[in-house]
């Protein structure tokens, strides 16, 4: 397993997960993990992407809280242990952490955009880099919280109230069933994206929950995962 270890503006060092392209890519990819952190599913998903040919980093965006390669399982002692460090983790820091892995893909010879994919918690944290960072293009798989105020990524004020900062193109993926996301949040997200650019959109798909990608899991759509990973691959190759 390859891991590269980045240095953040505060001092800390960011551990990351590393999949290299076997060509050299011109474009880095950055994925933000879910609750359970840079588990093998998120590793799964860096493969994946270099074996698209894509430079790829999944931070670990707990570290400051949690042991360096600490990932979690999917039950209820991993979500409790997970939601421990998504409650310690700051917009501030989060921010941090993605534009020192940003600037580490941007030193790496040959990239020349950088793209960002995120899953749930991980979904938010892609939103709010978006928002906030220069970012090329940008998937968001099922983010939650964005509405509220609920998480420190959320705060001080609604993630979602600060996407007319998007610079690229983002493209946010939900299941219609998702408990997490409301019929009236996807409207709200909907709305903000037509707002910040003609570029960016929803995708939902009827009959889908919340963490759709995962096999194994009573979530799982292999249909919804499929045409989402479709669509991931366009965007980046816009």
């Amino acid at each position: 397993m390859t891991t590269a270890s980045i240095p953040v503006s505060d001092g800390t060092v960011l551990p990351a997960y590393l999949a290299r392209p076997a060509t050299p890519a011109v474009t880095g990819v950055i994925v933000a993990h879910e609750l359970f952190g840079v588990n093998p599913g998120i590793r799964g998903v860096a493969d994946d992407l270099a074996a698209a040919g894509y430079l790829t980093l999944a931070p670990e965006y707990y570290h400051r809280s949690a042991p360096p390669g600490r990932w979690l399982e999917r039950d209820d002692a991993g979500r409790a242990e997970g939601f421990g460090y998504l409650n310690q983790l700051r917009r501030e820091h989060a921010l941090d952490d993605t534009a020192a892995a940003i600037a580490w893909l941007r030193a790496q010879p040959g990239i020349e955009r950088i793209a960002m994919a995120g899953f749930s918690a991980g979904g938010h944290l892609a939103f709010l880099a978006a928002c906030s960072l220069d970012i090329d293009r940008t998937a968001v798989l099922y983010g939650g919280w964005l509405t509220g105020t609920d998480i420190p990524l959320s705060q001080p004020v609604p993630t979602l109230d600060l996407a007319a900062g998007i610079s690229g193109r983002l493209l946010y993926l939900v299941g219609e069933d998702d408990f997490l996301i409301t019929a009236e949040q996807r409207k709200q997200i909907a709305e903000a994206l037509r707002a910040a650019g003609p570029g960016n959109e929803v995708v939902s798909y009827p009959g889908v929950d919340h963490a759709f990608w995962w096999p194994g899991t009573p979530q799982y759509s292999e249909r919804a995962r499929q045409d989402a990973w479709s669509l991931m691959l366009a965007l980046f190759a816009s």
